[in-house]
């Protein structure tokens, strides 16, 4: 349909948008949950387990601040800002941003140099603590001969990556997602029984997480690289909070798939040809109550990603807080050497725990390795489904199979994994790579395609003005946050040099 002006008439309300207030409606409208349940458990990964884990450690409650921090720039505004364009102009973000000032297609192709070139350190820091744990469940009691355990470790972890890589090339997107959402619900439940259980002091945590721009005071037992590069970590931190930048960009596509917004239109294949040809402002209506009901079409986009936020703050909060309750006092009183490093972390949060409690170290376990084997098992749609949609933004002439470029991340990834797990790479040294290239770098020049996208839509139809200053303001921190972490990460490869130079 199209009126006088040619422009498209949007759809009646109907479904949940179209009931008044009820309880029914808040269901229906939680039922919508779907795409941000995949976004959140992706960046349920090292970052919640291990780094978030590991700074509680040494840090107590008092970094509280720096998870909701990343939570409301990542899993707030980064996402819904992304997919917020698609959602009102029903065009695919990459299609306009194949065309962003500059040689074709320019930025796609730096967004996903930066993901793949982070892919093996990332797949390794996720995968190699997961190796260790299940040595450690396997060959708890087995005496091993020295430098047999490293090498079954790395080979478990092989076989760990190799198995899904194999299970997500048998998953489809509707699969995949109601997946996630399982895992998404396990692990909140799952969490706030591990945290309920060492009893955290919530005072001290709600305190904490208040505390925008506080840093404690580092003590002795925290890690050396801590210690010794006291920004950089917290940027590692910052960035390990929500994943990495194609978790962000895909989600705009997982909207077209689900209809929200202007892509459920039955007249979605002429939108898009148009928006190909022109902007969107040479169909969007501007009558005020079509601009209205386009706009409230986009509720289930805001329901899906404040769910997704919250189930990220509640298991990232309450990974954060384990570590204050039950790691910091042990490191403070000496119970416990040092803040626990290298790749045995997981390992050794779960030999603490067994102590604490009998049943809470099952609830680690579990909690644990489902959500790692979610992050890992989730990220080759991911990865495929971008490429894919970039390279038919790029080359809209050519034919692009969806499976073969599946099936070719997959030998990549597997590829680029092995080499960094059978390295001699510091664990330290890995996410730190991964968090400047693709937590923090990346997803910081997203936020500015996504400011860019915003000013791409009729005025109408841009964003509130405090979404708005929201996102700015989320741009500016990613963009200090990625330059503190590229620093940082600049001084520990020079200083590797030099370390080298010098033995030579």
């Amino acid at each position: 349909m199209a009126d006088s002006s040619n422009k498209i008439v949007p759809l009646e309300y109907t479904g949940a948008l179209a009931e008044p207030w009820s309880g029914g409606k808040l269901l229906r409208l939680l039922a919508v949950f779907g795409p941000a349940a995949i976004v959140a458990s992706v960046a349920i990964g090292a970052g919640e387990t291990i780094v978030v884990v590991r700074a509680g450690s040494w840090a107590g409650y008092d970094l509280m601040w720096l998870v909701l921090l990343s939570v409301l720039v990542k899993g707030v505004f980064v996402t819904y800002m992304l997919g917020r364009y698609t959602a009102v102009s029903g065009e695919p973000l990459s299609h306009r941003l194949a065309r962003a000032p500059g040689p074709r297609g320019w930025l796609l192709f730096l967004i996903v140099f930066l993901e793949m070139a982070a892919a093996g350190p990332l797949w390794a820091a996720v995968a190699r603590p997961c190796g260790d744990l299940l040595y450690f469940l396997l060959f708890e009691d087995a005496s091993a001969a020295p430098g047999r355990e490293l090498h079954v470790e790395r080979w478990i972890t092989t076989l760990f990556i190799l198995a899904a890589l194999g299970f997500s090339f048998l998953l489809n997107y509707s699969r995949l997602e109601r997946q996630q959402v399982v895992i998404c619900c396990l692990l909140v439940v799952g969490t706030l029984l591990g945290t309920i259980l060492v009893r955290p002091d919530l005072w001290a945590a709600l305190k904490g997480s208040i505390s925008f721009g506080h840093v404690p005071s580092y003590p002795e037992w925290a890690p050396a690289g801590v210690r010794q590069q006291p920004a950089t970590a917290l940027a590692t931190t910052f960035g390990y909070v929500g994943g990495s930048v194609l978790g962000y960009i895909v989600y705009a596509n997982w909207i077209g798939l689900h209809g929200w917004g202007l892509t459920g239109h039955p007249q979605i294949d002429e939108i898009r040809m148009r928006a190909a040809a022109g902007v969107p402002g040479d169909y969007l209506p501007t009558e005020p109550t079509q601009v209205e009901r386009i706009r409230r079409s986009l509720l289930p986009l805001k329901w899906d990603v404040g769910c997704g936020a919250l189930v990220l703050w509640i298991v990232s909060a309450s990974f954060m807080m384990a570590g204050a309750a039950v790691l910091y006092p042990l490191l403070a009183s000496g119970k416990l050497p040092e803040a626990f490093s290298d790749w045995s972390l997981l390992t050794d949060q779960a030999q603490v725990w067994r102590n604490i409690h009998p049943a809470l170290v099952w609830v680690y376990y579990v909690c644990v390795l489902i959500a790692l084997w979610g992050t890992l098992q989730a990220f080759p749609e991911i990865y495929s489904r971008v490429i894919h949609d970039f390279s038919q933004a790029i080359w809209p002439e050519s034919h692009w199979t969806y499976r073969k470029v599946h099936l070719s991340v997959i030998v990549y990834v597997f590829a680029a994994a092995s080499l960094v797990v059978w390295s001699n790479l510091k664990f330290d040294t890995i996410t730190h790579i991964v968090a400047f290239l693709t937590t923090n770098l990346a997803v910081a020049i997203s936020m500015l395609a996504a400011l860019y996208l915003n000013f791409q839509l009729p005025p109408v139809y841009r964003t509130r003005w405090w979404m708005l200053l929201g996102s700015v303001l989320s741009a500016v921190i990613l963009l200090v946050v990625a330059t503190v972490s590229g620093a940082g990460l600049w001084a520990e490869v020079w200083a590797m040099m030099w370390q080298t130079s010098v033995l030579k």
